[in-house]
């Protein structure tokens, strides 16, 4: 008992008052000097009259330091306190993501070949779909159920790495309709600025106007501006018209999630 009484884990995970000690204390190193106890109660969901016990018993114990009412400093103790908890909780979510959740986590792929309920397959990736073969590839897993050819099949104890490249992103800005709308966009520019897409996505009238003027039809239009991402992390290249007062959200968005894009530009001279 006194092993498990003095492991870290087992102190943050089992006890609710070290749970709080450790959220206290990290509140407080995160904002001190000057930290209100009514604040710490509110994100704890505790009162302020329990927060206030709480640091004075780590004051008590050389854990915090008090400069005057709501003034608060973590000592060279509280901080080693608060890394070995930390580092245990880090230690321990590691072992859950790697060792427990690769381990039943189900993923879904489209069998390429015909497989049989505990095969070793290969997983691999293309067009934007996942697929599962009998033969070797850089990642790997085990066959969940049965299936024929084309059937989705469940795939755990992944392994390895499934290599793929994420697709590039066309953006075209469209002026809002009081700024011309699709008038202002040239359909040969459009056309030349999509021809390599994949998908393509409208966002806004104006920009489903203006595809349709280029007798193109977009794929997405609804939900467009996460679906061409989600796009473009599995490999596909894709192509957004965007209306123009939310073209500069839109690249920040991208800039985000670290894909690659390029900007076109369509309206006439």
């Amino acid at each position: 008992m006194t092993e498990y009484a003095e492991d870290p884990l087992y102190i943050i995970l089992r006890s609710k008052r070290e749970a709080t000690r450790f959220q206290i204390l990290v509140e407080i190193a995160e904002h001190q000097p000057s930290i209100r106890q009514q604040e710490i109660a509110g994100k704890l969901g505790v009162t302020p009259q329990a927060v206030s016990e709480y640091i004075r018993e780590m004051v008590d114990e050389g854990l915090v330091t008090a400069h005057g009412r709501g003034r608060y400093e973590v000592t060279k103790s509280g901080i080693e306190w608060v890394l070995r908890h930390a580092e245990a909780l880090e230690s321990y979510a590691r072992h859950v993501n790697r060792d427990i959740i690769q381990q039943v986590a189900v993923w879904t792929a489209i069998a390429r070949d015909g497989v049989q309920k505990g095969d070793t397959v290969g997983v691999f990736m293309q067009d934007g779909w996942l697929y599962a073969t009998k033969q070797e590839q850089s990642a790997t897993g085990r066959a969940t159920m049965d299936a024929e050819p084309g059937e989705d099949l469940g795939v755990a104890h992944l392994n390895g790495i499934i290599e793929h490249a994420e697709g590039l992103i066309h953006v075209c800005k469209v002026p809002r309709v009081e700024r011309g709308g699709s008038r202002q966009v040239r359909p040969d520019l459009l056309r030349a600025a999509i021809r390599d897409a994949e998908m393509v996505a409208a966002v806004g009238l104006e920009s489903y106007v203006a595809l349709r003027k280029a007798d193109i039809k977009p794929d997405m239009f609804f939900g467009s501006r996460e679906g061409v991402i989600e796009a473009a992390f599995h490999g596909r290249e894709c192509a957004i018209l965007i209306v123009d007062e939310e073209f500069t959200d839109f690249l920040k968005r991208l800039e985000t999630v670290g894909l690659t894009y390029t900007i076109h530009d369509l309206i006439a001279p």
